[in-house]
């Protein structure tokens, strides 16, 4: 199915004038024929049909606002599309189209149920749209279940797939959107860990949902894209709105967490203390401050580690008799 814009048919002042000036017309040339002895019924039944058929044909008049579509059909064939805002005129046993009108989901544009039937409830918004979809339980690479939610930005660019190719574009969009976070999501680990491949490449990298978000939103975004070009959307952008682990492992989680933290913490401290002990026996020796054998050296290296790696602050002896 491929897009048809009908251009010819942005005339609808014109029309609406001159149906105006018929059914005027009619109608005055209805009373004359009553009024007038001897007017003929003929003219008068042609003048009522006039008017009537007017009358009738004012429903094909359409208005459209900016970023708006009407997808029509004309006894259950497409005949065309009107886009761009302005005033129109089409044949009024054409029927709009908009499989979409009365669904919602959580997402930006979405109308009740009940504007469906009313004026203008058939249209197609070509707007940037919104879709927020709930929050998935997804396992990662790693079999860690993580919560993740996305916002994507999406708009109809082809009204003839969007109405006919699928039964329902947005809800087809949203399933589509869990589906492909599914595929993507299941790729990662949460935090980055060794040997893990998300790339396809064959070597192991350091991707992870919590530090390669905008990569990861870019591979949903063209996953999400593959999926709908058929239903004649275009993704504009995806982003993770939500990410944390599952709450029947978060606790943990954040345990592990923690102590990979003070783990990474001790090490420095612990190799700071270790190149300040260096450096004090280099400068001791060097300016020959104090004479050291190796018992009394192991000594002022256990104390200055104590002191230096100890998480709570030292309480000095001070030794003043002789130093042996």
């Amino acid at each position: 199915m491929t897009e048809k814009v009908l251009c010819k048919n942005k005339n609808g002042m014109a029309m609406l004038l001159i149906l105006l000036a018929a059914v005027v017309t009619g109608l005055a040339f209805l009373f004359w024929c009553i009024s007038a002895e001897g007017g003929s019924v003929i003219i008068g039944v042609f003048c009522l049909f006039v008017s009537i058929a007017a009358l009738f044909l004012m429903a094909g008049l359409k208005v459209l606002k900016p970023q708006e579509a009407l997808v029509l059909t004309l006894f259950g064939k497409y005949v065309g599309t009107l886009k761009g805002e302005g005033f129109y005129w089409v044949n009024p046993f054409c029927s709009a189209v908009n499989p979409a009108a009365g669904t919602q989901l959580n997402q930006s544009g979405d109308v009740k149920s009940t504007r469906a039937t009313e004026p203008g409830g058939m249209k197609i918004s070509l707007k940037i749209m919104t879709l927020s979809n709930n929050k998935q339980k997804i396992n990662d690479c790693l079999g860690n279940p993580v919560e993740i939610g996305i916002a994507v930005m999406w708009r109809v660019v082809d009204t003839a797939k969007a109405a006919f190719n699928v039964d329902n574009y947005k809800a087809f969009l949203s399933l589509q959107c869990d589906s492909a976070l599914r595929n993507i999501v299941r790729l990662y680990p949460y935090d980055s860990a060794p040997n893990v491949d998300t790339t396809g490449d064959g070597v192991a990298d350091d991707g992870s949902l919590r530090g390669s978000s905008e990569v990861v939103a870019q591979r949903i975004k063209a996953e999400i894209q593959a999926r709908v070009e058929d239903a004649g959307l275009e993704i504009v952008d995806a982003r993770i709105t939500y990410l944390a682990y599952a709450p029947e492992i978060a606790a943990v989680m954040l345990q592990r967490q923690q102590a990979s933290a003070i783990v990474d913490a001790r090490k420095l401290i612990v190799d700071g203390a270790v190149g300040m002990v260096e450096m004090a026996l280099e400068r001791l020796s060097e300016n020959d401050v104090v004479e050291l054998d190796e018992e009394r050296k192991a000594a002022m290296v256990s104390n200055l580690l104590v002191v230096l790696c100890g998480s709570k602050d030292a309480q000095p002896i001070v030794n003043s008799g002789s130093l042996y």
